[in-house]
This record gives structure tokens, C-alpha cells and sequence, in this order.
């Protein structure tokens, strides 16, 4: 009896944290790997800063309104690009890097990361690596995995590749369309120091829901940066929660 009740305790105190903490580390991808080496899902830092994203894979019709913005507010932001994408809009890779952006590497046909070799591995991003490079003569650092689905190979061959792989503590979900409104609260809610918050380049409300955003987030004293700005790229590890920590040994 006693074991059934600590059982069920357990439970209860799983589902309450999971409504309590919901929104951060948020659609955590069910690919995700369950143990082992972690990709870097947000910053330990005592700096009232976060960081800001966009996947770029279908569409940029948005793009350019979401560079302006970013602007009117003097903020920085990474936009992690698919090989296909680069293709299809090598001016507005261009526009990107132009007006200060960084830009990171979301793999060349947007796979399911685990699922491939090694080499199919580093095919995937050498070949978006070297498509940036040659237009914009900057290397991209920072790997985001499609559909957040990574395993220890993954990690392990961005490090290889001299490449930091980056996952989100804040998704917007905005590409559910669930309008403006949604999109900010789920964003400001739980905010915090060293955040990664995802967003997507063409998303219906994205536009629409930024401005309120930075506002609220320079009015609570945040300074939004891109994800090279906020992680650490030495003397570090990566906790089991994906927590990137400086090592102060």
C-alpha cells in the first residue's frame, strides 16, 4: 500500500511541475534524445539577457517585415536556414547577414537527424555551411536539428564540425497559427535569463506579435541577442536538462 502511494505521488508531482513549467523547455521534440549527450537548450547566466531565433525552411514572404522590426527595436537574432532555402533565396541570405544578423545551420533537406550516419551527417551541414559561405564569406557556428530530434552522434559530429547545436527553452508555437494574442503569452510567460526562444521566418502571426514582444522584454530590462551572443564558447559543459553552465574550475 505504501509503495502504491508513493507511486501515485510521484505522478501527481510529475503532472504538477509539468503544468507549472510548461512553457519552458516547451514541444520539446518526442525525437529528442532521452539520455545521454544534450544539445544546448538555454544559458546559465545571472545577465538579464535571452536569445531570439527563426527556422527558415518554406517561404520568406514575411521575412523581410520581421528584419525590419528587429531593427526598429536594435535587437539581434540568429536565423537558422535550410540548404533548400539558401537556395531558393540567396538575396534575402544576403539581406540577413547585411543588416547584422547571424545565421546558423538548420541542415541541407531538413531530415530527422538521428536516423542518418555519420557521414550523412556532415553531408547535411557542410553542404548549407559551404552554400552561406559563398555567399555571405561567413561560416555559420550554431546547428539546429530538424524537429528538435538529435542523439549523441549528432552532438558529437557538430563538434567535430567545430559547430555548437542549439534546441530552444521557449517555443512560440507560432506556426499553429493560433493568433497574436497566444503567441505573446506563451512567449512572456515564464521568460527568464539565458532563454533561447524559437520562432519561424514565415509564420502567420509572428509580424503581427514581435513588437509586444521586444517591448515587454526590453521593459522587464532583458537586452535580446542572437544565440552566438548568449552561449558560452569555452570552458563549458552541457547538463543533463541541456542546460549550458560556465566551468569555473
Amino acid at each position: 500500500m505504501k509503495k502504491y502511494l508513493y507511486i501515485c505521488a510521484i505522478v501527481l508531482m510529475t503532472a504538477l511541475l509539468a503544468i507549472e513549467y510548461g512553457n519552458t523547455f516547451s514541444s520539446v521534440s518526442a525525437f529528442a534524445n532521452a539520455g545521454g549527450k544534450k544539445p544546448i537548450y538555454k544559458v546559465d547566466t545571472q545577465e538579464k539577457k535571452v536569445a531570439i531565433s527563426f527556422d527558415a525552411a518554406w517561404g520568406a514572404d514575411k521575412t523581410e517585415k520581421i528584419l525590419d522590426i528587429l531593427d526598429s527595436y536594435e535587437v539581434h537574432a540568429t536565423f537558422f536556414l535550410v540548404g533548400f532555402w539558401v537556395e531558393k533565396y540567396p538575396e534575402m541570405v544576403k539581406e540577413i547577414d547585411a543588416r547584422g544578423y547571424e545565421i546558423g545551420n538548420h541542415s541541407q533537406n531538413h531530415p530527422q537527424m538521428s536516423k542518418l550516419s555519420k557521414e550523412q551527417m556532415k553531408k547535411e551541414i557542410t553542404s548549407v555551411n559551404e552554400k552561406i559561405s559563398a555567399l555571405i564569406n561567413k561560416t555559420p557556428t550554431v546547428f539546429r536539428p530538424p524537429f528538435g530530434d538529435y542523439n549523441d552522434c549528432v552532438i558529437e559530429t557538430m563538434q567535430e564540425l567545430n559547430m555548437h547545436t542549439i534546441q530552444w527553452s521557449i517555443d512560440s508555437l507560432d506556426w499553429k497559427e493560433l493568433g497574436k494574442e497566444a503567441l505573446v503569452s506563451r512567449v512572456l510567460k515564464k521568460v527568464e535569463c539565458g532563454d533561447i526562444i524559437l520562432f519561424h521566418n514565415n509564420a502567420k502571426y509572428t509580424p503581427d506579435a514581435l513588437p509586444e514582444i521586444l517591448e515587454e522584454l526590453q521593459a522587464r530590462g532583458f537586452s535580446v541577442c542572437s544565440v552566438g551572443e548568449l552561449i558560452y564558447k569555452e570552458n563549458y559543459f552541457v547538463n543533463n536538462q541541456g542546460i549550458q553552465k560556465e566551468n569555473l574550475r
